[in-house]
C-alpha cells in the first residue's frame, strides 16, 4: 500500500512538472493581446500597437493623432468620421505585416501599404488591401471592393470573408514586389507589383490615369479614415532583407 502511494504521488509529480514545462511552452510561443512572443522576437517581429497608446502612428501630413482616434477594447478604434488617415511613422520596403481588424456595420475602411505622403490623399499612390462590410457597405457591387481585396485590381474570394462586427485576420507580404495577402487564413492575393499581368490589372482599374499610382519602393503603413467606425489591434510587422 506504501509502495502504491509513492507511486502515486510520482505520477502526481510528473504530471504537474509536465504541466508547469507545457504551460512555460505555449506561453513563450503565444502571445497575449498587442503583445510578441518569445518566438516572435527571436524572428525579428516589432510591435506597431502596444494596446495602450498609438505612439508608432500620427495622421497623414500630420505630427500628432486626432482626438477621434482612441484606445477602445484594446484596440486603435477610430470613433467617429473626420479623425484623418494614420501613417506609421516608420517607412517599409520589404516587409511582413500581420494585424486583427474589426469594422461596423455599413462601415468601410482599408490597410494602405507603401504610402507617402507627395500626393493630395493616402490613397494617392499607396496600395489599399480594403476593409468592408460586404453584406451592408454600398460599394459591395464590384469583387475587387469587397474586403481582403486589392482595391479595384484583385479580388478576394468569398470564403476569406466575415460579417460587419467579427474580428478579422490580414497578413500581408510584400518582398522584392512579390505582394502575397492572406485574410482569416485564405489567400486573397498573389501577384508582382510592375510585372506585366499587373500593369494590365491597373489599366483596368480607376488608378489607370493616377500618376505616381504603386510606384514607391519604400512608404508607409496606413489605416484609413473612411468616416465609419473600425478597430485594429494586434498590429506587428517583420522587415525583410
Amino acid at each position: 500500500m506504501k509502495n502504491l502511494h509513492l507511486r502515486l504521488i510520482n505520477n502526481s509529480g510528473r504530471k504537474l512538472l509536465l504541466s508547469i514545462v507545457l504551460c512555460a511552452f505555449v506561453s513563450a510561443c503565444v502571445a497575449g493581446e498587442n503583445t510578441l512572443s518569445v518566438e516572435e522576437r527571436r524572428s525579428g517581429w516589432q510591435l506597431l500597437f502596444n494596446g495602450k497608446d498609438m505612439s508608432q502612428w500620427r495622421n497623414f501630413k500630420g505630427d500628432d493623432i486626432n482626438a477621434k482616434w482612441v484606445v477602445d477594447q484594446n484596440a486603435m478604434h477610430l470613433s467617429a468620421g473626420g479623425g484623418g488617415d494614420l501613417l506609421s511613422k516608420n517607412r517599409y520596403e520589404n516587409f511582413e505585416l500581420k494585424l486583427q481588424w474589426k469594422i461596423s456595420e455599413a462601415g468601410n475602411s482599408g490597410i494602405f501599404i507603401r504610402a507617402d505622403e507627395q500626393g493630395k490623399q493616402i490613397y494617392s499612390h499607396a496600395i489599399e488591401v480594403q476593409i468592408l462590410d460586404n453584406e451592408r457597405h454600398a460599394d459591395n457591387k464590384i469583387s475587387s471592393h469587397l474586403s481582403g481585396s486589392i482595391y479595384d485590381i484583385l479580388a478576394s474570394p468569398k470564403a476569406s470573408h466575415k460579417p460587419a462586427g467579427q474580428w478579422n485576420q490580414v497578413r500581408i507580404r510584400l518582398s522584392n514586389n512579390a505582394l502575397t495577402v492572406w485574410q482569416n487564413g485564405i489567400k486573397t492575393a498573389d501577384t508582382v507589383i510592375a510585372s506585366r499581368e499587373w500593369q494590365q490589372r491597373v489599366s483596368k482599374s480607376k488608378f489607370s490615369t493616377w500618376q505616381g499610382f504603386a510606384e514607391t519602393t519604400t512608404g508607409h503603413i496606413g489605416l484609413q479614415d473612411h468616416s465609419d467606425a473600425v478597430w485594429f489591434k494586434n498590429i506587428k510587422i517583420k522587415e525583410l532583407k
